[in-house]
């Protein structure tokens, strides 16, 4: 406001009460239901940036409704009654404490310097933000520069020069330490006022001390700085991850035919699913391969985890098993060397598998299984799991022997091997009914990729949980 003792503005009438009466009640709501979703956010894991980052803004946005509530507070009251000053006695002057906290009144400060008498004038509540004591008096406008931080003090020598010298208003922030080592930022406002030939006559300004709010709005930019970082580097690594899965696992993505001695063979197809949210690539995986011996390998299986850490151990995993089998190791012992493997890699971790040799020349399957889903037998228009040796998770345990088992398989049969991801999150509870359902639509199919086709169409939804892979392999006649 323009100095009285320079300036003689118009009065103005007061707003009418009862509607500031009606600001406030509404804005004491909305800080009530801002505080509700500010405690909801306190209950939760401090750990995620992005609550971190949401409990900031709640924090914030109550530091300026509670500013808002008190300046509403101060236009229905009027200027307070300033008290009379007390006489200065003859010990040195004593610091008052800080403004109370939630204190509008003492958060805000005026000032004005006279140019003519170099007289200065603070209120009581400016000596309390710069930590004075009211008999102390004020600074003048070559002594205030003094209490700023010095990277701040060009700033307020520019906006005193443009007012006193252009008449420009003045609207800026700046910090001030006090005298006990404390920093403060300030928010100033202020004009110059003229006299009756136009000259600058005083500047008077308003100065609100805004550092809760400062230190909120920077909470708050920190904390998006950290979760927009985490984002990025979750992008990037979920990018390395994929092409790592891309790298290692087949390059063939519909049916592979495998043929076989005589007149039977393996017709396999197989598929990734990710999952419905689309976040870090787990740790599953399938694969067929070709033996030099005629006979042929498939495999499904799984390690617990996500992003490059459980890409680069399937890696590992995936690698191992195919030179067993390459190495002529039956599945059970196979299964043995990648439990001892997983124990002695430098990041232990727990993974399942299923493990499936086929030899076209007797169509027998021997196959074996860790702590994994059995995999699903499709004949004449019925499904039912296979029996499972005994197998436990690999990593689980050392030491530890892998049976295997031995079946004959007919023309026409259908193997599904799954990872526990592939059923979505309504019919998790259902387990391989949900598979076992599609038996009757198998045995019309006749192709692999034809039934994983089925299997993707039931099962390809948005609901899943988990990355998966499914694997068929139908036995030709």
């Amino acid at each position: 406001m323009p100095s009285h003792l320079f300036a003689d503005p118009p009065a103005r009438q007061p707003p009418e009460r009862d509607a500031v009466d009606a600001l406030i009640n509404r804005t004491r709501l909305l800080r009530g239901d801002v505080d509700a979703v500010r405690r909801d956010a306190s209950v939760i894991d401090d750990d995620d940036p992005q609550l971190r980052w949401q409990r900031a803004l709640c924090d914030l946005a109550v530091h300026q409704l509670d500013d808002l509530g008190e300046n509403l507070g101060q236009l229905r009251d009027g200027i307070p009654d300033m008290p009379a000053a007390e006489p200065p006695g003859d010990g040195p002057a004593r610091t008052p404490a800080g403004p109370s906290t939630g204190s509008l009144l003492s958060r805000v400060g005026s000032a004005e310097w006279n140019l003519l008498t170099d007289e200065v004038s603070w209120s009581d509540e400016l000596c309390q933000i710069f930590g004075r004591a009211p008999g102390v008096g004020g600074l003048s406008l070559d002594e205030l520069p003094s209490v700023l931080l010095a990277e701040d003090q060009p700033l307020l020598t520019s906006m005193v020069t443009d007012c006193l010298v252009d008449g420009r208003p003045i609207d800026g922030e700046f910090r001030i330490l006090l005298p006990d080592g404390d920093m403060r930022t300030l928010h100033m406002m202020g004009e110059p006022v003229l006299d009756t030939d136009g000259c600058t006559a005083s500047m008077w300004a308003v100065l609100r001390d805004v550092s809760t709010l400062r230190r909120g709005a920077h909470l708050v930019g920190r904390t998006q700085d950290t979760l927009r970082h985490q984002e990025q580097m979750a992008r990037a690594e979920h990018r390395m991850a994929a092409e790592l899965q891309e790298a290692v696992l087949p390059s063939w993505r519909g049916s592979l035919p495998i043929p076989g001695r005589g007149a039977s063979g393996l017709d396999i197809a197989a598929r990734y699913l990710p999952s419905g949210s689309g976040e870090l690539i787990g740790g599953d995986w399938y694969d067929a391969l070709p033996l030099p011996d005629g006979r042929t390998l498939f495999t499904v299986g799984g390690l617990t985890g996500r992003g490059i850490p459980a890409t680069s151990a399937m890696t590992m995993l995936l690698g191992a098993l195919r030179g067993t089998a390459l190495a002529g190791i039956d599945p059970g012992p196979a299964m043995g060397h990648l439990n001892q493997l997983i124990e002695c890699s430098a990041q232990p971790a727990l993974g399942s598998a299923v493990c499936c040799r086929f030899d076209p020349a007797t169509r027998t399957l021997v196959w074996a299984q860790a702590g994994h889903p059995a995999p699903l037998l499709f004949r004449n228009g019925v499904g039912c799991p296979l029996p499972a040796p005994d197998g436990v998770l690999l990593g689980a345990t050392s030491g530890v022997t892998y049976e295997q088992d031995r079946m004959d398989l007919l023309p026409g049969d259908v193997l599904v091997l799954h990872t526990d991801g592939l059923t979505p999150r309504a019919d998790r509870s259902a387990g391989p009914d949900v598979l076992l359902r599609l038996a009757p639509r198998f045995a019309q199919a006749r192709t692999a990729e034809e039934c994983v086709r089925m299997l993707v169409e039931q099962l390809g939804t948005d609901e899943r949980v988990d990355d998966a892979c499914v694997l068929v392999a139908r036995v030709e006649a």
